[in-house]
C-alpha cells in the first residue's frame, strides 16, 4: 500500500481525497483549493459523482440539443466553459490529461478506486467509514483524531497544513513559498 501510484504518471500531477458521504471532502478541498492558489499554484478540481448528476435542465437549449441526439455539447461564455458528453464513465487519469493541461496540480474529490495516490478522510464524530486497507493507494491520512496508521497523518481542520503537505509531495515548482506554508 502506498508506492504503488508511483508508476502513474498524469500531467499534471493529481490526488485523490476519498471518505465517506458527510466527512467534509468537498470542504476539506475548498480550503485546500484556497490555500494553494494564494500560494500562486494553479488548481483543477475533478469531482466524482455515483449518482448520475445532470447539469442540463428542461428548457434550456443545451437540454435540447442533448436530447436531440448530440453526442457532446459545449456551452460557452466569455467566463466559462462546460461541456455533456455522453459516454461511459472515463478514468480520472484520461479526464486529467485531457482537461487540466494548464493546471500545476489537480486534486480530485473521490475516485477511490483509481490508482491515483489519496489522502484518506475521517472525524471522530462520523460513525460511517471505510478501512484503510480498502484504497491501495493511500499516501496520508486526515483526521480529527489519532488514527492508527504508518501513513502520515494530517490535522483534516488545518487546510494549510494539508496543503503543505502535497505542495512538498508533489509540487517542485518554485511558485509557492515553502516557509510561508510550512508555518501552518
Amino acid at each position: 500500500m502506498g508506492q504503488e501510484y508511483a508508476e502513474i504518471t498524469s500531467t499534471p500531477p493529481a490526488l485523490c481525497f476519498v471518505a465517506t458521504s458527510g466527512t467534509g471532502k468537498t470542504t476539506l478541498l475548498e480550503q485546500v483549493i484556497q490555500c494553494l492558489q494564494e500560494a500562486g499554484i494553479d488548481v483543477g478540481a475533478l469531482k466524482h459523482d455515483a449518482h448520475h448528476f445532470n447539469i442540463d435542465y428542461p428548457g434550456k437549449d443545451s437540454y435540447r440539443f442533448t436530447c436531440a441526439g448530440a453526442k457532446t455539447m459545449v456551452i460557452a461564455s466569455s467566463s466559462k466553459i462546460a461541456m455533456v458528453k455522453q459516454s461511459c464513465e472515463p478514468a480520472p487519469e484520461n479526464l486529467i490529461r485531457k482537461y487540466f493541461s494548464d493546471c500545476d496540480l489537480v486534486l480530485a474529490e473521490g475516485y477511490r478506486k483509481s490508482r491515483l495516490p489519496c489522502i484518506a478522510l475521517f472525524r471522530q464524530d462520523h460513525l460511517t467509514r471505510f478501512r484503510l486497507d480498502e484504497i491501495e493507494n493511500c499516501i496520508a491520512v486526515a483526521a480529527d483524531f489519532e488514527v492508527e496508521t504508518e501513513l502520515p497523518l494530517l490535522d483534516i481542520n488545518n487546510p494549510e497544513g494539508v496543503a503543505a503537505f502535497i505542495c512538498h509531495r508533489f509540487l517542485s515548482c518554485q511558485k509557492y513559498s515553502r516557509e510561508r506554508l510550512s508555518e501552518a
